[in-house]
């Protein structure tokens, strides 16, 4: 099974377009043109499974296009997407903001789906993704430190609790890589399938490592590679993985 990982930013591009002068504006703007590349890539590398953090599901800034349901029509993939805020935050009734969301696409019908919620944090939902043979877990960690932690205490006990193999992906913001989230990894019997701690962030000259493919020891991994490729702020994750025969 393919899966693949990546932070789209709202088909926003990798910098700030050059008529927004404020800083942090450009993510009230879109970069028309920018979602088909997006997805002419994804296209490319024929998942089976995606996972996109940042995604648009129809505000103006994005021209009403839903971009998980046209990333997922291209793929001839179903899409399952929801608003990253919690359900009582006030993000869910801003313009743009109630529009900002994480998606999974897949090649077989999404049937399992399921949401949960952070306790902490503005950015709370994770998506899970539950396979015949395993389960997949979808997050967009916090910005601040502490709220992280919190974060990835629930995670653990989702992953604990969990009767399959599981996968935990995403963007986990983590500024230090992955010395932040050694004792979590250690805790939940997680591998990275990223072995050789490669930068995802930012993408044109990567330094930190921010996204993840974290995985039971009862996945192989029979390939990973980054791709280097400007679409977004962020890179992908592309991660070639299987149930272990002995498993």
């Amino acid at each position: 099974m393919r899966l693949l990982i990546y932070n789209i930013r709202y088909a926003l591009g990798a910098g700030v377009p050059p008529h927004v002068p404020v800083p942090g504006a450009g993510y009230l703007f879109g970069n028309p043109g920018n979602l088909q590349r997006v997805t002419d890539f994804i296209k490319s590398q024929s998942p089976d499974i995606v996972g996109l953090v940042e995604v648009d599901t129809g505000s103006l800034r994005s021209g009403r296009v839903n971009q998980a349901e046209a990333i997922a029509k291209a793929l001839g993939h179903f899409s399952s997407y929801e608003c990253k805020y919690g359900e009582e935050s006030v993000n869910q009734y801003l313009p743009i903001l109630r529009k900002q969301g994480n998606a999974f696409l897949a090649a077989p019908q999404i049937t399992g789906e399921r949401f949960h919620y952070f306790d902490h944090g503005i950015k709370r939902l994770i998506m899970e993704l539950e396979l015949e043979d395993m389960a997949i877990f979808l997050v967009h960690l916090s910005l601040k430190y502490r709220h992280r932690h919190f974060q990835l205490r629930h995670l653990y006990e989702l992953v604990k609790g969990a009767r399959k193999p599981v996968i935990v992906a995403g963007d986990f913001n983590t500024f230090w890589g992955e010395n932040e989230i050694f004792l979590f990894k250690e805790a939940a019997g997680l591998t990275s399938a990223n072995s050789e701690s490669l930068p995802s962030y930012p993408s044109k000259s990567p330094r930190m490592e921010l996204d993840f493919i974290l995985h039971t020891k009862d996945i192989e991994v029979t390939h990973f590679e980054i791709p280097q490729v400007d679409f977004s702020d962020h890179l992908p994750l592309i991660c070639d993985l299987r149930i272990r025969e002995d498993a």
